[in-house]
């Protein structure tokens, strides 16, 4: 075996030449994957200005340099783009969004509560089954037309606190966007940002709903002609007891 079981270091071997090179590229693993901070992970195409030692997690789609290293950690080391494959239980901060983000064999996903994926958190339950927890919905939106909705709903009985929005490709026809429901397109928001990487905090004084509500997102100017928006739904539920 010439490398480390995990990180897959190389080491160096007996009566090797120019042991340094092997000393090297290990000590700039580590530097890459020894207290993961990402820069972004929504990005298909490597920055045109990356610094040294910056490291991005390239998306789905990545092209250029990226080109076939989908979810793996992409650190520009010595004026060159090194690509280290994350193994299970990879933690990693992810700087623009305030999120650790765990590698859980497939993908990565938010780390809450210990957990993988994590889009569920219990405050507390009763002895029967009863529970008052927080949950979070997360889709990405493919836009066309005057509007878009959601295929991801607000349950009913949900109480929800707000509806958060990410432009990961810019948007094309419309010169801004609001999220809403139908009945009120603006609820979440109005003239929202179309180039990629615009946000929104749409926080709304605790709203009640009574029947699965899609989130419409809704074109301005003229009709979206392409573009997606990543919509995440931020609610409360309070289950009954199950017995």
């Amino acid at each position: 075996m010439n490398q480390s079981t995990n990180l897959n270091m190389p080491y160096i071997m007996a009566s090797q030449a120019q042991k340094h090179v092997t000393h090297n590229e290990a000590i700039r693993t580590l530097d890459a994957l020894v207290q993961i901070s990402i820069i972004d992970k929504d990005l298909t195409t490597p920055p045109s200005s990356p610094i040294e030692g910056e490291c991005y997690i390239p998306a789905t789609g990545a092209t250029g340099e990226w080109a076939g290293y989908e979810g793996k950690i992409a650190a520009y080391q010595d004026a060159a783009w090194m690509f280290y494959t994350p193994g299970t239980g990879f933690l990693a901060f992810i700087t623009d969004e305030g999120l650790i983000y765990i590698y859980n064999g497939i993908n990565w996903a938010p780390y809450t509560d210990g957990k993988i994926g994590g889009p569920t958190a219990v405050l507390n339950a009763g002895t029967n089954g009863s529970e008052t927890r927080f949950e979070l919905a997360e889709e990405e939106i493919t836009l066309a037309g005057p509007s878009t909705d959601s295929t991801i709903t607000i349950p009913d009985r949900a109480i929800v606190f707000a509806v958060t929005t990410r432009t990961t490709q810019s948007i094309t026809g419309a010169t801004s966007y609001d999220c809403g429901i139908a009945g009120d397109i603006g609820k979440f928001g109005g003239a929202l940002g179309i180039t990629m990487g615009s946000t929104n905090s749409g926080v709304v004084g605790p709203s009640a709903f009574y029947v699965d509500t899609a989130v419409r997102l809704s074109a301005n100017g003229s009709d979206f002609t392409g573009g997606k928006v990543r919509v995440a739904i931020h609610y409360m539920l309070c289950t009954p007891p199950a017995s």
